[in-house]
């Protein structure tokens, strides 16, 4: 079956009470059994001739390619997020790094070998990766005397083994590889999804005998925004032309449409296609634009 409205509103609300933990998502696929079926939306965005700030006609075109873990993990991912951009201020007063300092001190201090910080992240409703980088950050003040670069330390991030502290080093990592939404491990496997996306993509543009520009080849020509596909010789889908391809390997809610739109659509419409009024695109998953394609 695929995605209803009102089934996204009813997982969007049940992760409003739960953390971004592995333990999470097993709950979330308990109460979604049925996630199983659920399909991706291709949704297609048609701008409204004369204003570029509106769209005239939003829907969805259902698929046939079954995503349910990638789905409500995407789902969960987002919804997440949403939360920690509604709380983040609060997490980074003066007072509150101290106070989770101290109590982070506190626990090595009784049981140096207990998830301390994890357990500390849980309790206040932070992601694990961004607690850890606030008392990293206070560590690493104290240690030096002056505030660390970012550089140092999403390099210590990535490989606590870099920490001079071995307690607070471990502690870390246990806070880095039990974070679904957060930190290096998540923004690796993010990125290795959208290339592996790319890649199939690609593949089945060349299979289809397509003729088109990738991302590179626009970047090397002076353009510094760029869709990751323009077709040469347009094609037509579901009766709307198509001239340029975006891959995105997440799940398309409002909230992110809205974002994408902003940032890099409207610009790709301005630079590349603002001469053709009756233009449309396709703001495609990997597989919906495989699907279609075929």
């Amino acid at each position: 079956m695929k995605l209803s409205k009102a089934q996204y509103d009813e997982i969007a609300q049940f992760l409003g009470h739960v953390q971004p933990t592995r333990q999470s998502l097993r709950k979330l696929k308990e109460r979604f059994p049925s996630g199983k079926e659920v399909l991706w939306d291709s949704t297609c965005l048609i701008p409204a001739c004369g204003d570029g700030n509106k769209l005239s006609e939003v829907y969805a075109l259902p698929t046939s390619v079954s995503q349910s873990q990638s789905t409500l993990l995407s789902i969960f991912s987002q919804e997440y997020q949403k939360q920690i951009k509604r709380t983040h201020a609060k997490h980074h007063t003066a007072e509150a790094i101290e106070t989770y300092y101290q109590r982070y001190l506190s626990g090595v201090m009784k049981n140096a070998a207990a998830p301390v910080l994890l357990e500390l992240a849980n309790e206040v409703d932070f992601a694990p990766s961004l607690m850890a980088r606030i008392v990293l950050e206070r560590f690493l003040q104290e240690q030096e005397g002056t505030i660390p670069s970012k550089t140092l330390i999403n390099s210590m991030l990535r490989d606590p083994s870099q920490i001079p502290d071995g307690v607070l080093a471990n502690q870390i990592y246990q806070c880095t590889v039990n974070d679904c939404c957060y930190g290096p491990l998540v923004d690796c496997i993010k990125h290795a999804i959208g290339h592996e996306h790319e890649v199939l993509l690609r593949e089945m543009l060349l299979e289809k005998n397509l003729s088109f520009l990738a991302e590179e080849q626009l970047r090397a020509k002076g353009y510094d925004k760029t869709p990751d596909f323009i077709l040469e010789v347009p094609v037509a889908v579901e009766g709307h032309i198509i001239h340029w391809i975006e891959s995105k390997a997440s799940f398309g809610d409002e909230c992110s449409h809205q974002a994408y739109l902003h940032d890099q659509f409207w610009s790709y419409w301005n630079r590349f296609f603002s001469e053709l009024p009756g233009w449309s695109h396709f703001l495609w998953h990997a597989e919906q634009a495989l699907c279609h394609l075929n």
